[in-house]
């Protein structure tokens, strides 16, 4: 693949988990800050396929290069798939992740392990230079923890627990956390579909 991708997202902390693992498309990967494009954008979407789609088509109305955008959220069975679609807003978009992270472990006081049962879910969406729309999905299993844990990754990874690496998102490494995480399997999918629209754009 050539050219250059923009992706839908002024987190500096997801622009390194998404170049990390886009690395080898050998596309310059580029956040819509960097792009130098700030549209107006609400989610008001029901799904994380339509919130993701919301935002890269607002971006690919201001450009000609590859657009993706990612929603994710984080489910929980006890709460009845909360915060979900709603993660990134739950108690407010100004509410500190230290805050939402307290309350929902607080809302799963005297749970026990086998009904604290959740996942990461992250859609992402492409928008392509000839109009055409992409969108893949991914989950990663896991359990709320009783208390944040770990310094690296964001938002609610520091309560999410990992059964297979017994640590929360926020205490595996790069490497591990990529292997698992929920963004870095539906942008391996993504890759794959983008792949196929440069094999047909090449022939």
């Amino acid at each position: 693949m050539s050219g250059r991708i923009i992706f839908a997202t002024g987190n500096a902390g997801k622009m390194k988990e998404i170049r990390m693992i886009m690395a080898d498309t050998g596309m310059e990967i580029v956040s819509m800050k960097e792009a130098g494009i700030a549209p107006d954008i609400e989610e008001n979407g029901t799904t994380y396929e339509e919130n993701a789609l919301i935002k890269a088509r607002a971006v690919a109305a201001c450009t000609d290069d590859i657009v993706l955008a990612d929603d994710s959220g984080l489910e929980i069975d006890y709460l009845g798939g909360e915060p979900g679609v709603y993660s990134a807003r739950y108690l407010g978009e100004d509410t500190s992740y230290r805050i939402k992270n307290a309350t929902l472990v607080q809302r799963l006081e005297g749970v026990p392990d086998e009904k604290r049962t959740a996942r990461f879910v992250c859609a992402i969406a492409a928008v392509l230079p000839d109009g055409r729309e992409l969108t893949t999905r991914a989950a990663v299993e896991g359990q709320i923890g009783y208390e944040e844990k770990g310094e690296h990754g964001f938002g609610y990874d520091p309560i999410f627990y990992v059964p297979k690496f017994h640590k929360t998102t926020a205490e595996l490494t790069e490497e591990e956390k990529n292997q698992v995480s929920h963004r870095g399997q539906a942008l391996q999918r993504m890759k794959e579909e983008l792949k196929k629209y440069e094999s047909v754009n090449c022939e």
